[in-house]
């Protein structure tokens, strides 16, 4: 039987990721920001929409940056 896909993640994280909830934090951020960012933009204003996506893409950017150096 082949083991679920959460006991895989188990086997390779083997609770080393110690940015796990800063990283989710971040990814929690980053989303929000996006949808937010997305319908500022759909709804007329496009410079702000723009302004508030590229914004949250910085939080996705140190997230990704703890993923590969920590």
């Amino acid at each position: 039987m082949e083991p679920s896909r959460h006991h895989r993640f188990k086997e390779l994280n083997d609770g080393k990721d110690q940015f796990l909830m800063v990283r989710q934090i971040l990814n929690l951020i980053f989303m929000i920001g996006a949808v937010i960012g997305v319908i500022i933009f759909l709804t007329g204003n496009n410079t702000v929409g723009t302004i508030v996506i590229l914004a949250s893409m910085v939080f996705k950017i140190a997230e990704c940056g703890f993923r590969f150096f920590g």
